[in-house]
Parts: structure tokens; C-alpha cells; sequence
């Protein structure tokens, strides 16, 4: 079933294959191994058996290449695929621990802002929380959830007092948690 222009298919299609590969391999009838990876064709054929959808190997190789996040990688002859971050089933994509910089971002909806304020930055859904390396990431992360709050996290003084923190393929920070004491609300244009 093929619906809407080209460029909306493909980006509809690269954000089913989003669900997928972070959170519900189980709806196309797939399985990850422990470090995310999905077979390649077992991927294409689960998607296209969903009938929402159509995908070649072509296509998925130009969908991974151009994705703006790049939030997918292939291993080495293609044969599989995996998200590089966000996801909510226990996977472990190999992160290595890096020191951060001293400061990282993190962009929200103002509706969250309360809870932050009082639990700090918790991974929710996910397995770890999300931080941006400047603030133009982060109010854009922030809109999509409304009115964007941005939050700066000293991230020299939890590295400190030791939290461990991770840099994913596609250059998202990420850390299990970002306690209250390291969080400061920016208001306005800061």
C-alpha cells in the first residue's frame, strides 16, 4: 500500500523501521540479539509483510544514509542493522564510557518541567536520558514536546562525583539519570 508523496513514505517508513528496532521487533515478527542488531532481511521482510509499508535494500540503505539523526547503523557487510540510542527494551549497543564536557543540554516540553524540577531527568520510557552538546539541539528536541525548556546539566561535577556517561554513534550524550542538584532551568533566550 502505497500512500503520499515519495519523501513522506520515507520518512513515515524510516520511522515505523524507529519503532522497530527501538522498542517493538516483536510487531514485524522479529528478533534483536542482545546488542540491538536485527537480521537485515528478516527486517524487509517483516515491514513489508505489514502491508503499511515497502522497503528494498535499497531503500533502507538511503534511509540510514540520510536520516538527519542518524539513528540507525549497519554492520559491516550490511547484513544488519540496529538503532544507535533510544531505545526501551534492555539492549546493550556497546556504548563506551567517554568524559563529557563540562556542560551538556537537555530540551523539554514545559508540561515536564514540575516533575524535573522534582525527580530530576529520569529515562522514562528509555534506558538512559538524552543530553544535546549545545543549546540549538536542545530547544529543537524541546519543541516537540511544546513550548521548549531548556536545561543545562553540569556535567564536570557529575563526572565528579561519579556518573558515567556515554556517547552514542550519532553523537547523543546519554547517562542513566540526571539527578536535581546538577540541573539549572534556563529561562528566556539564555
Amino acid at each position: 500500500m502505497k500512500h503520499g508523496r515519495p519523501g513522506s513514505r520515507k520518512k513515515n517508513t524510516s520511522k515505523f523501521i524507529s519503532l522497530i528496532l527501538r522498542h517493538k521487533p516483536e510487531a514485524i515478527g522479529i528478533a534483536l540479539d542482545e546488542h540491538g542488531w536485527a537480521n537485515v532481511q528478516e527486517l524487509i521482510d517483516g515491514v513489508n509483510r505489514t502491508g503499511a509499508h515497502w522497503l528494498d535494500m535499497e531503500t533502507l540503505e538511503d534511509i540510514v544514509r540520510t536520516d538527519e539523526k542518524q539513528r540507525y547503523s549497519f554492520n559491516e557487510d550490511h547484513t544488519l542493522i540496529r538503532a544507535n540510542q533510544g531505545h526501551s527494551i534492555q539492549v546493550d549497543v556497546e556504548l563506551e564510557e567517554k568524559t563529557p564536557p563540562d556542560v551538556l543540554w537537555h530540551g523539554t516540553g514545559e508540561k515536564y518541567v514540575k516533575s524535573i524540577d522534582e525527580q530530576g531527568l529520569l529515562p522514562k520510557g528509555r534506558l538512559y536520558v538524552h543530553l544535546s552538546s549545545d543549546t540549538e539541539t536542545a530547544r529543537k528536541v524541546g519543541s516537540r514536546h511544546g513550548r521548549p525548556v531548556i536545561y543545562r546539566i553540569d556535567c564536570k561535577r557529575m563526572s565528579e562525583d561519579g556518573c558515567k556517561f556515554y556517547l552514542s554513534a550519532n553523537g547523543v550524550w546519554l547517562t542513566v539519570a540526571v539527578p536535581v542538584q546538577y540541573l539549572e532551568k534556563l529561562v528566556g533566550n539564555d
